[in-house]
Formats: C-alpha cells, sequence, structure tokens
C-alpha cells in the first residue's frame, strides 16, 4: 500500500471537524495519472493530493473521479504540511503562509472549478437541506452576521462519487468571496471554519485550521 497522510483542514476552534485529506508526500511511487486517480478513488477522501516535488512545492490534486487543476483544501493542507511559501498547480502559482494556527493560500476565483453559489434566507434554511441528486455541484449558503461577514453554508458535490456532502470546500469559499468582493468567515458542513479575504488585482486568501491524523 502506498504511504500517505491524512489530514484534517478547516477544523473549527476547538480542533474538530475539517475535511479529510491525503497527501502522498512522495507522488513518484505513482507517477501515472490513472495510478494517482486509481488511489484517489479507493481512499475516498474528497480530494487526494501527490506531491511531486517537496520543495518547491509541485502538487497534483484528485477527486475519487477525476483530475483538479486546483482546489482550495488541498492546496491549504499541503501548504502547511510541507511549509512551503508557494504551491505549484496545474491552474497556477498558490502562495502560502502560516500565521498562528492559520495556514493561508493567496489564489484566483477563476482557477476555482465551477459552482451553483446557491443562496438562503436564513442559516436554518441551510441546515434543513437534503442531499440533491446528483447533478450540479451546489453550494447552499445564508448569511449568519451580515456585519461580521459571518456565513453559513453547506456544499453537495453532485458527482455520484460517494461524496453526497463536502465538509469543507476552500475553491467554493474563494468564489463566494470574490462575488461579494468582502472578508468571510465561513462555517461548513458539521462546524468546520474557513476565513476568506480578497486582495488586490483578483486574489483571494484563503485560511484554516490543519490536523495531522496520528
Amino acid at each position: 500500500m502506498t504511504d500517505y497522510d491524512v489530514l484534517r483542514v478547516f477544523c473549527g476552534p476547538n480542533g474538530g471537524h475539517g475535511n479529510e485529506l491525503g497527501v502522498v508526500r512522495d507522488g513518484s511511487v505513482l507517477p501515472g495519472r490513472s495510478a494517482r486517480q486509481a488511489l484517489a478513488a479507493e481512499l475516498g477522501f474528497s480530494e487526494t493530493v501527490f506531491v511531486d516535488d517537496p520543495e518547491r512545492g509541485v502538487i497534483d490534486i484528485y477527486t475519487p473521479t477525476l483530475r483538479l487543476p486546483f482546489a482550495g483544501h488541498p492546496c491549504v493542507g499541503t501548504a502547511w504540511l510541507l511549509d512551503v511559501p508557494e504551491l505549484v498547480t496545474p491552474a497556477g502559482t498558490v502562495g502560502a503562509r502560516l500565521d498562528g494556527e492559520f495556514s493561508w493560500i493567496e489564489a484566483r476565483a477563476e482557477w476555482a472549478p465551477p459552482r451553483t453559489l446557491r443562496r438562503y434566507d436564513t442559516p436554518a434554511e441551510v441546515d434543513a437541506l437534503d442531499v440533491p441528486p446528483p447533478g450540479e455541484w451546489i453550494y447552499a449558503w445564508a448569511w449568519e452576521d451580515v456585519a461580521a461577514g459571518r456565513i453559513r453554508a453547506r456544499a453537495f458535490p453532485g458527482r455520484g462519487d460517494g461524496i453526497d456532502e463536502d465538509e469543507a470546500t476552500g475553491a467554493a469559499a474563494i468564489l463566494l468571496t470574490d462575488r461579494l468582493g468582502r472578508a468571510l468567515n465561513i462555517t461548513q458542513g458539521k462546524g468546520s471554519q474557513l476565513l476568506t479575504a480578497p486582495q488586490p488585482h483578483g486574489w483571494v486568501e484563503l485560511g484554516g485550521r490543519v490536523f495531522l491524523e496520528p
């Protein structure tokens, strides 16, 4: 079996929740895309990362069914694990930094895969949603506190690959931040926390807590 680490990314203030991420630190053990895709499907995480150059931060990202040019929670988690100033993805170079308990990346909204950002009137409506049938990728959200930038969100990938609901979705948070044009404090899933802030020239910062599973 290929060695890999398991991280929880975008954990809550008490260290709970977060979205699990598999990271294969030595990507050379599985150089081919088909082998990487097969392992990602076998592990069953929402995303699995293969590190092709740990010093330069070159990474390759897979869901259980497809390869992604960029994704938020894999980049936040892998940047924390490798402790590098940037990551190189097929979409572009992602800036990275650590600030206290938070790992931050800086990316562009156009790198994120398409998402349907669906607004609801209240957090209770978001909480009451059932998992929709496979189809479009839906990011359901509502304001908890407009002045404070606090948002309640849930994510439904709709891919039919066994990931009915995504616990914490960085790319969707980047898209929402870009649309709203302001810093956000997002509670997603069962209690994961994502922080964002728009930056000049179309960049968005995305941050969260990362924990390595023993």
